[in-house]
């Protein structure tokens, strides 16, 4: 096993077949660095039939998962060795928004469980007493939670020592903590430019071609606090 292994509950295990055997993520597979293992829900399904979903109470549209196949499944997902259960993640509209800061607190942990929403949610005890955490990747509702989850492996992966080249690549990317004006913030990345010096009468800034790595430096600082006022005023206002 890697340094990492994140588990995932879903009804798709198919889901993650491509992703998982692709760029990073997989290089960081076959490196040892992490583990990610798929387990399917409806393994732990009721009866014949392996149902694992029923009607709401009080009526409404839709189906929702239930807490008892949940539970189990939830509770056969552990390690001995690695000290008991794994730190358990829903996805879930009704989570808290997921940021970069979310992404660092879960890359440290040794193990992640993080299981897929569907249908019209799941039974809301599991979520308040099973889960540690209830997660959102945005306010918008998706078909289930397997892209969400995807999007949470692949910020808590990148974030692993040895699967990016280079350990500055992370520290000076959009939403890493960084201090701006003597504050710790996350604010965007400085806008980078490369070959050819001109195109279609649209040049380079000059600085960036001077040589001078002190004013390049503030230059990128400034860019960086300007672009995140234009597009995201919230996050230099937190």
């Amino acid at each position: 096993m890697g340094n990492l292994t994140i588990h995932v509950l879903t009804l798709f295990p198919d889901f993650f077949k491509s992703p998982l055997s692709e760029s990073i993520l997989a290089r960081a597979i076959k490196k040892g660095l992490i583990s990610v293992q798929i387990h399917n829900l409806r393994t732990f399904g009721l009866g014949e039939r392996k149902t694992v979903d029923d009607n709401p109470y009080g009526g409404s549209a839709g189906m929702v998962l239930r807490v008892d196949v949940l539970a189990k499944a939830a509770e056969s997902v552990s390690s001995k060795e690695r000290g008991g259960k794994p730190y358990v993640v829903l996805l879930d509209p009704k989570g808290k928004r997921y940021d970069q800061g979310r992404a660092e607190k879960l890359s440290k942990k040794k193990e992640v469980l993080l299981v897929c929403g569907h249908y019209e949610g799941v039974d809301q005890r599991f979520a308040d007493y099973f889960c540690d955490e209830v997660v959102s990747v945005g306010d918008f509702v998706l078909t289930g939670g397997e892209t969400a989850a995807l999007v949470l492996i692949d910020s808590i992966v990148r974030l692993q020592p040895g699967v990016l080249g280079k350990k500055e690549s992370l520290q000076s990317e959009s939403f890493s903590l960084t201090k701006t004006e003597g504050k710790n913030s996350r604010i965007f990345d400085f806008p980078t430019y490369t070959r050819p010096e001109s195109f279609q009468g649209k040049k380079v800034p000059p600085i960036l071609l001077s040589g001078n790595h002190a004013k390049i430096k503030q230059w990128r600082a400034n860019k960086a606090r300007q672009l995140t006022l234009k597009f995201r005023k919230d996050l230099v206002q937190g």
